[in-house]
């Protein structure tokens, strides 16, 4: 008698090469675990590092399925479970162990409210659908991606470390950032998908160079460059705005324009 067995598979094996940022994946998971575990140890700069490493890895994942035509469902299901926790629930945690606890049950209250906006946020991200005729939508996000929402609630943590300026009150501030950050995160407020951005060949030098120039600068000046770096985020938030709806108004002009055109 021959007995039918469904065989647990972690990958196709029409597609072995989806291991690999599957593989990524997984790291970053560890990453955001690890820095929970950094946090209770109050290694508060592991912690922020940590979670800095897990946001690239969250970038590259993607890249590197494209890259290597790995891109599966699994894959995709994953990538969402690893940022609910290395960017929803590891910086709340971290977030209350430093400064949130002294505000006591107020306190984990925002980290609860922060985790379940991460977690709605994905769910939507998930289900949004681009339609042809608005392509260049895919150079936005809907509200605040989770990578940048975990790097904004940090930012008091980074700002206390960098030692560029003190606070009397950091409960206070930790808590505006991230009720703030869980509004952003949920809201329709378009934000520029950095993942997507294209540069011509004939910059990709002057790239190079930036991304030279802006590692030095981590691994010297670590923490004042991160807390540089997420005000320079909050200031392109205004300006992606304005961008996107401008891009709008002229795509629903050409579209209008094409419709009296079937008309005729």
């Amino acid at each position: 008698m021959i007995e039918n067995k469904k065989e647990f598979k972690i990958i196709s094996k029409k597609n072995p090469k989806s291991l690999l940022p599957n593989a990524i994946t997984v790291f970053g998971v560890c990453l955001g675990l690890s820095s929970i575990k950094f946090a209770i140890d109050l290694n508060y700069s592991m912690a922020v590092i940590a979670i800095g490493f897990a946001a690239i890895l969250d970038t590259l994942d993607g890249r590197v399925a494209r890259l290597i035509k790995g891109t599966s469902k699994v894959g995709k299901e994953l990538d969402s479970l690893t940022d609910v926790i290395s960017f929803g629930v590891a910086p709340g945690f971290i977030m209350y162990f430093w400064a949130l606890n002294e505000i006591g049950k107020l306190g984990w209250m925002f980290v609860l409210v922060y985790a379940v906006c991460c977690a709605l946020r994905l769910a939507r991200f998930n289900l949004t659908v681009i339609e042809e005729t608005e392509t260049w939508k895919i150079n936005f996000f809907e509200g605040v991606p989770s990578p940048a929402a975990a790097g904004l609630v940090l930012l008091p943590l980074i700002l206390n470390l960098s030692g560029l300026i003190e606070f009397q009150n950091y409960a206070a501030l930790s808590s505006v950032a991230i009720v703030t950050t869980s509004i952003l995160m949920v809201s329709k407020i378009p934000t520029y998908s950095l993942k997507r951005i294209l540069i011509p060949r004939h910059f990709a030098i002057f790239l190079l160079l930036g991304i030279g120039i802006y590692v030095s600068l981590l691994i010297f000046y670590t923490f004042q460059t991160l807390f540089i770096t997420g005000v320079i985020y909050i200031l392109l938030i205004p300006i992606s705005f304005f961008h996107y709806k401008n891009k709008n108004k002229k795509s629903s002009i050409l579209s209008n324009e094409e419709e009296d055109e079937d008309v005729l």
